[in-house]
């Protein structure tokens, strides 16, 4: 079945208005500089507007209408979301098939949605919940009473501790640590007593976990990250940090023990955030820096803008 599709059914796809003359069926998503006569791009900004003219596509999502394009533009509120919507269709998300392969350790006690897939080698453990359509890849480790939503991919190498949580649609990418123990000792000033995490992570839907991300477990209660959070590779989340809706964090960030961040922020890459620290909504902290719970007492509700 051809993927193809006309410029009417990409407007209607998007929710765009059509613009000038385009050709009869776009058959690919591509970039810019590349984009050929039967392909469409976006121009989500000043500097690819004024550069329209050098673009080979045959149709450009545009924010609004420019001159002197010989193409198709389709004006749309948020050209990269509506040329994400269209690269989707042409590479939708490729699942395996349904079923647990023979090499695969599974406890008898596990419970398993309608379309569940469990490659070899993953180890499931005791009181496991697999929702609908949940895909487990090989190696990946889930241990006891770890309750997984629906839609959820796991990628190989994973671990997930017991007790974790998580919600839809969640993606966990290649060799993260979900659910570790916190770095938490008691010193009597010639050792140090290891403190037993008893809590739990919880992730809420629509969350994306990094290769090689750590979140730890809590000591009490959970660390939490809520719905729509995106974290980069290479992040660490310490025990019982809170992490607030559709938050980025970008790579190589460290977040110490108890700290809250809020909504929609920014931390941007090498930041690192030390503990029991309260940052508000829509805060971008710059490259490098380093936050510590004495410098203020106060919730950090400043922009830094970096890049």
């Amino acid at each position: 079945m051809s993927l193809s599709l006309t410029l009417a059914e990409i407007a209607e796809l998007t929710k765009g208005r059509l613009v000038g003359d385009g050709p009869d069926a776009i058959t690919a998503a591509a970039p810019f500089e590349s984009a050929g006569p039967s392909e469409i791009t976006y121009a989500g900004d000043a500097k690819f507007l004024k550069r329209l003219a050098d673009t080979g596509a045959g149709a450009v999502f545009v924010p609004r209408p420019v001159d002197d394009f010989p193409g198709c533009q389709l004006v749309v509120a948020n050209p990269q979301v509506a040329f994400v919507q269209v690269l989707n269709h042409f590479h939708p998300p490729e699942r395996p098939e349904a079923g647990i392969h023979p090499r695969a350790v599974v406890a008898e006690d596990v419970q398993l949605g309608e379309g569940v897939h469990i490659g070899p080698c993953a180890v499931i453990g005791e009181g496991v919940k697999l929702g609908d359509g949940v895909v487990v890849h090989p190696n990946a480790v889930v241990m006891n009473a770890v309750e997984i939503g629906d839609g959820c991919l796991i990628y190989p190498n994973v671990t997930i501790g017991k007790g974790t949580r998580i919600g839809n649609r969640v993606i966990v990418h290649a060799g993260a640590a979900i659910g570790s123990d916190g770095f938490g000792f008691a010193p009597d000033g010639q050792r140090y007593h290891k403190i037993p995490h008893t809590g739990m992570v919880q992730i809420d839907d629509d969350v994306e976990v990094g290769a090689n991300v750590t979140i730890d477990r809590a000591t009490f209660d959970r660390t939490w990250i809520k719905r729509g959070v995106k974290i980069d590779n290479h992040v660490h989340v310490g025990h019982n940090v809170v992490v607030g809706e559709d938050t980025v964090l970008v790579a190589h960030v460290g977040i110490a023990g108890s700290t809250t961040i809020g909504h929609h922020a920014v931390i941007a890459g090498q930041v690192g955030i030390g503990p029991h620290i309260q940052i508000g909504d829509r805060v971008t902290p710059v490259s490098y820096t380093h936050l510590r719970a004495h410098e203020t007492q106060e919730v950090i509700s400043y922009a830094v803008f970096c890049w």
